[in-house]
């Protein structure tokens, strides 16, 4: 017999965040988060994203043991932005095992549908920088901090419950070459003299920050017609630049400006952090932070995070010079491989900037739909 538990009480707050660490324990490619960041989605004071969205979680047992877990999600804005009652499921982890799927996505459901919700898609978290999209493809591929990990059932077990794809984001493995291709070098010349941009290099977290808030305006703007985006307020881009920014290596982060020192387009890499991750084991201290620390100073691959441009200089090769200005940095550092993150797969001027050095296209994450 099946048990639904609402997360509410300090007990279910942790079987609902300890449950990954079971079904994924020894798996090698399944990058554990940060326990106590996972305990922040609880909390207004920790998680602003409660301001304008309802969440509700639950976990399933069986037999005292805890089996599966799932959150439904009511994003206020976003509904308000497209205009339709789109609810949204998240966080969905559990066993192989149809039973326990159909007794979590009920619940989950039916809590959408009180709230007057008439279709749900996800997996999708409270933002875009949250956890999305259900892992179809590169079950054995390492994914970045950035992405996620699923073993190859969950697809079946979504799809059984009349889940139907609504659009893939794809992931591509970029190599470092030695040299940068000559048409990427004439490129990025000519988009500096056309436009009279200029590319700030970082040395320091303060030097970054500056521009920070800056990057989320663009992100606003650049990202505004995207699926399942939502502006960020002063409040949600001020916890996102706390939670990222102290951790970034200032020289993988590359803004452009104008002559009046305007930005207009960034790139944030970061180094690698999947292996530091596994060996944390979802602890900082005592020991993980060491880990961390080690991979940021000394990468063999780097994760591109974010990339935005302002809407009126995107199609102009601008993500080109910003990859170009990367690309000399990754070779100071000998990284090899550079990992991007989720790309719509109907992004196409996106994927021809990467499509510019070779590469493979080696992951894909699906958001599904389905009507209430």
């Amino acid at each position: 017999m099946i048990r639904i538990i609402p997360v509410a009480d300090k007990k279910s707050k942790k079987a609902f965040i300890e449950l990954p660490f079971k079904i994924y324990k020894d798996n090698p490619y399944w990058i554990p988060p940060i326990k106590a960041d996972e305990y922040k989605i609880f909390d207004l004071k920790t998680n602003p994203t409660l301001k304008f969205c309802d969440a509700k979680h639950w976990i399933a047992e069986r037999d005292g043991e805890v089996v599966g877990r799932i959150s439904a999600i009511v994003n206020h804005a976003y509904i308000k932005k497209i205009g339709k009652p789109y609810g949204r499921f998240s966080r969905f982890e559990c066993i192989h095992d149809q039973e326990v799927a159909v007794a979590l996505f009920e619940t989950a459901e039916n809590w959408l549908r009180e709230r007057g919700m008439k279709y749900v898609h996800g997996p999708l978290g409270f933002t875009n920088l949250d956890l999305q999209g259900l892992l179809v493809e590169g079950f054995e591929e390492l994914p970045s901090i950035a992405s996620v990990y699923h073993l190859p059932y969950y697809k079946e077990l979504v799809e059984a419950l009349g889940y139907e794809k609504e659009i893939d984001w794809v992931e591509f493995r970029l190599e470092v070459t030695q040299e940068i291709p000559e048409k990427v070098i004439r490129l990025v010349t000519l988009i500096k003299e056309r436009y009279g941009l200029e590319v700030k290099h970082f040395t320091s977290s303060g030097q970054m920050k500056k521009y920070a808030p800056y990057v989320f305006s663009i992100l606003n703007k650049a990202f505004d017609e995207l699926p399942y985006v939502v502006p960020f307020d002063e409040e949600t881009a001020t916890f996102y630049i706390d939670k990222y920014f102290s951790i970034l290596n200032p020289h993988f982060v590359k803004v452009i400006v104008d002559k009046s020192d305007r930005l207009h387009g960034f790139i944030v890499g970061l180094p690698s952090l999947s292996k530091a991750m596994q060996k944390a084991r979802g602890r900082l201290f005592p020991f993980g932070i060491f880990h961390i620390m080690h991979a940021l100073k000394h990468p063999e691959v780097v994760d591109l995070l974010l990339t935005g441009v302002e809407p009126e200089l995107q199609g102009q090769g601008v993500p080109a010079l910003l990859m170009y200005e990367l690309h000399k940095v990754l070779h100071e550092y000998g990284v090899k491989y550079v990992e991007t993150t989720g790309i719509f797969e109907n992004n196409y001027k996106a994927i021809q900037t990467w499509k510019n050095y070779p590469h493979v296209q080696h992951k894909r994450r699906r958001c599904y739909v389905k009507g209430l």
